[in-house]
């Protein structure tokens, strides 16, 4: 099993910034490409960047793109999302999540592990 964790969230101003982390356990983090997601109550989880096993490869949403960016430090077992230029439409619960595919799926259901959320709330 994997357990991930998500920290970093909180209240910011429109155009500020945050970063988020997300803690894996175990000594295989390098073998799961990471993904992070974000859920509006009411709305369907929609994604919001991946990263492949080596930190090697992105792929961004287009509503996040140029804005957002996704890393990963393996040797910590962590990947973080680096959130810049906020907007109060980019509020939501943040939730990352961990995939054994290859390839860096958008859909939610290519991801075997979800951490537990952290809330982001942009104000304007």
């Amino acid at each position: 099993q994997v357990q991930l964790v998500e920290s970093g969230g909180g209240l910011v101003q429109a155009g500020g910034s945050l970063r988020l982390s997300c803690a894996a356990s175990g000594r295989t983090f390098s073998n799961y490409a990471m993904g992070w997601f974000r859920q509006v109550p009411g709305k369907e989880r929609e994604f919001v960047a991946a990263v492949s096993r080596s930190g090697g490869t992105t792929s961004y949403a287009d509503s996040v793109k140029g804005r957002f960016t996704i890393f990963r430090d393996n040797a910590k077992n962590t990947v973080y999302l680096q959130m810049n230029s906020l907007k109060p439409e980019d509020t939501a619960g943040y939730y990352c999540a961990a995939s054994g595919s290859y390839y860096l799926y958008q859909s939610p259901s290519r991801y075997d592990y979800w951490g537990q959320g952290t809330q982001v709330t942009v104000s304007s």
